[in-house]
């Protein structure tokens, strides 16, 4: 289990799951967009969802558990960064598209 870190706030996400991210969010920081992550609360968190805004005015990092680069699956990048383009931001899905609930949010 990796670790997105952003501002002052660490989400906890699969190591899997982070490359994905981290792959989209440098294109599209790159290219000056910004955009929301969001995803579902789960159950003990509440219903509804949770939205960040990722920009380049705060510090972000992906902290990986394992050392092996996972292999990117274009599919899921590309319906991903489809997402993000969205009013809604870029909705947290597995491989097959389901969306994903809330991952661990923990305060520095």
């Amino acid at each position: 289990m990796g670790k997105l870190i952003y501002g002052a706030s660490e989400f906890d996400l699969d190591d899997r799951l982070l490359a994905h991210l981290q792959v989209i969010t440098s294109v599209k920081l790159r290219r000056g967009e910004n955009f929301f992550v969001t995803w579902r609360n789960s159950p003990p968190r509440g219903s509804g969802r949770q939205s960040v805004w990722i920009d380049n005015g705060l510090h972000i990092a992906f902290a990986y558990d394992g050392s092996r680069v996972p292999e990117v699956n274009r599919e899921w990048i590309e319906a991903m960064s489809t997402s993000a383009s969205t009013n809604f931001g870029l909705q947290l899905t597995d491989e097959s598209g389901n969306l994903l609930n809330s991952p661990v949010m923990e305060s520095r």
